[in-house]
């Protein structure tokens, strides 16, 4: 009996219409957007300055090239975490808004997944600068491992356990 009565009380889901789901699906997409933009913008542009500093000019051949590959990587992120907007931008009002939400969605899953290899380049290269010791790659394998976890396996373990059930 206690099982049906909160059974009866954990109700699955929500009354709404698809269009109310994807309008509360764009908010809260709109709000994970803007904290992963703001990371990435940061990190890009000073990523953008390092290539007038001086010290620029003294790395090797194989840190100029992480560094280039690191900037492209930002720049395709910052891309991919700003094209939601342009997205809602463009086809606001033309009654398409569900699968807007699921491109923006997409969009922001691959956004993320260029933000963890512009991390992981910007953390090996500088490392790399920094102690010149040959542990440095075991670090950034510990740290994308972190990122991992934080980002994509605890929340589909998450997912996972709450909605198998």
């Amino acid at each position: 009996m206690a099982d049906a009565a909160e059974g009866a009380v954990r109700r699955r889901g929500r009354n709404e219409t698809e269009e109310e789901r994807a309008d509360r699906m764009w908010q809260e997409l709109i709000q994970e957007v803007r904290v992963a933009q703001m990371g990435v913008q940061i990190l890009f542009g000073f990523l953008l300055t390092v290539v007038f500093t001086e010290k620029y000019d003294t790395l090797t051949d194989t840190d100029q090239t992480i560094y280039l590959v690191t900037v492209v990587l930002g720049a395709c992120a910052t891309g991919a975490l700003i094209g939601p907007v342009s997205l809602h931008r463009l086809v606001s009002g033309r009654r398409i808004k569900p699968q807007a939400v699921r491109v923006a969605s997409q969009l922001t899953l691959l956004g993320l997944l260029l933000l963890l290899a512009t991390t992981t380049a910007s953390l090996l290269l500088i490392l790399r600068v920094a102690t010149h010791d040959g542990f440095v790659p075991y670090l950034v394998a510990g740290v994308v491992g972190w990122y991992l976890l934080c980002w994509f396996v605890l929340p589909l373990w998450i997912r996972y356990r709450h909605t198998s059930e």
